[in-house]
């Protein structure tokens, strides 16, 4: 969850081969000797794929691992976080991380197909003819309709869907898992959404403020007043009352009105009522799940994780579960890493290779 708005402002070639029969003619003085056929291999492809959700027409990547012809993949939905993130996991043109583009290309090295889209209001979906951001509901049935497109797709095991979401889509994942019929075999949740919105919001920016007395930016007492005022403002929203920034610093009086605005407040109204923590106890018992926190993440610090893995823990989930990521931030760079570096650590790498362990396979199997 990067501190900023929810939201600023705001598959179809099929590839076909033949199977190649290979016929061993008689050899003298023996019976006739056959090699089993072996299905042609495919190589890896990236196809675009569209779907339409409340009148809305989406658009996406599919990415297709090499793999044999007729043998079925493991399929993964990758969901963004929050603000206007494209379908690469990418602001574009201010942040670039790649995050999403190059979990496609982690997943696809382990054998699994994976869908990423566009959502409302980023890349060639754009607004869908809004002029406001719509609520959390909407996105959650624009990610449905998304991972039932992909379970439709002729490569797909029905059997193995996944959902992989990055920040407030580790929530998304969860919502997604509560309104599909077909429920995914698999969770992922890196680095995810584990408060109320709003919560999250105000930890941040507490955060933000003792960092910046400890550098000698500002006062204790300049922090503690912030502190406060942020919290009367979140509570007056809460509770749909006039909020008053003015005796905020300028930075967080513009982040909290751009939130709180007309533009985004609906939203932010929807995201702030779930609790991820009690929808993380709906998921179905026997998913596999993976939860990641980075040491140095400072937007979804790893003291936030307890509430939501006590939740899945309810649940009665199974998988790889917690994994610690030491050193790394929220977008899975080492700390001090520029923040457009198309990187992902080894240490996450490695959390995705064993989340998908039970369906990895290689293009020769």
């Amino acid at each position: 969850m990067r501190l900023r708005t929810p939201w600023r402002g705001g598959m179809l070639a099929v590839l076909m081969a033949a199977v190649a029969v290979v016929a061993v003619g008689p050899v003298p003085g023996t019976a006739w000797a056959s090699a089993a056929p072996r299905a042609a291999l495919i190589p890896a492809v990236d196809r675009e794929i569209h779907f339409t959700a409340d009148g809305v027409t989406a658009y996406g990547t599919l990415h297709i691992p090499a793999h044999r012809a007729g043998h079925k993949l493991a399929a993964a939905l990758l969901l963004p976080g929050s603000g206007p993130t494209d379908r690469n996991g990418d602001e574009p043109p201010g942040l670039t991380p790649h995050t999403l583009a190059l979990t496609a290309g982690i997943l696809g090295g382990d054998g699994v197909m994976s869908l990423r889209f566009d959502k409302y209001g980023t890349g060639r979906t754009g607004l869908g003819g809004r002029d406001s951001a719509p609520d959390m509901a909407a996105y959650t049935r624009q990610a449905v309709t998304a991972y039932n497109s992909l379970r439709a797709q002729p490569e797909a095991d029905p059997h193995a869907l996944l959902v992989v979401g990055h920040s407030e889509g580790g929530l998304q994942a969860l919502l997604v898992d509560r309104a599909v019929q077909q429920k995914p075999a698999g969770l992922a949740l890196i680095a995810p959404q584990s408060m109320r919105l709003l919560d999250l919001v105000r930890l941040q920016l507490a955060d933000t403020l003792n960092r910046a007395v400890a550098a000698g930016h500002l006062t204790a007492r300049q922090a503690w007043w912030n502190n406060r005022g942020v919290a009367r403002a979140i509570a007056d929203f809460r509770a749909r009352r006039p909020v008053d920034t003015s005796a905020l610093m300028p930075s967080l009086a513009a982040l909290l009105k751009g939130m709180f605005g007309p533009v985004n407040a609906d939203f932010v109204r929807s995201d702030d009522a779930l609790f991820p923590p009690t929808v993380a106890r709906g998921v179905a018992p026997g998913t596999r799940t993976l939860v990641t926190c980075g040491t140095e993440d400072t937007n979804v610090p790893c003291r936030t994780m307890p509430a939501l893995l006590s939740g899945l823990d309810a649940a009665r989930t199974t998988g790889p579960g917690l994994r610690i990521l030491p050193g790394l931030d929220h977008l899975l760079h080492p700390a001090g890493t520029p923040v457009n570096d198309s990187v992902i650590a080894p240490a996450a790498q490695q959390a995705l290779h064993d989340f998908v362990r039970p369906w990895q396979h290689t293009a020769q199997d």
